[in-house]
């Protein structure tokens, strides 16, 4: 048996319009095909597959959550370290870059509207870097 790999997460949200424009600018995910549920939201695709779910709660009595609660991040293997900063930078987003001590991986974390921590993995070695980001 095996649980297998993470399929998606998925982010309750009163701000849809402005969550969806943050995952298809900053992050390059595309909004796709979602079913016909009874409730509104989008999906979020990334190389073909829909890892990001929202639901829609602004026309409930749900309550926003101010963060993504007991789960600390959600993570990406990524491509295009550079070119993320340099996004991150011209669109004034604030986020942090790390090394992961004694393995070869860069690490960018950033917070989307709704207070979730992304964290985007990547490969030194595919990435050609050979110095402090």
């Amino acid at each position: 048996m095996s649980v297998g790999l993470l399929d998606h997460f998925n982010i309750r949200t009163k701000k849809l319009g402005e969550t969806v424009r943050f995952y298809e600018e900053v992050l390059e995910l595309k909004q796709g095909d979602r079913p016909n549920f009874r409730f509104p939201g989008a999906w979020m695709y990334s190389e073909g597959q829909p890892v990001v779910h929202l639901v829609d709660i602004s026309q409930t009595s749900e309550q926003q959550k101010p963060d993504s609660g007991v789960v600390h991040h959600i993570a990406f293997a990524s491509r295009g370290f550079c070119g993320m900063k340099e996004r991150l930078q011209s669109m004034s987003l604030p986020f942090d870059v790390r090394e992961v001590p004694g393995v070869d991986v860069w690490q960018i974390f950033v917070t989307d509207p709704n207070g979730v921590v992304i964290e985007l993995n990547y490969d030194t070695a595919k990435e050609g870097l050979t110095q402090r980001a």
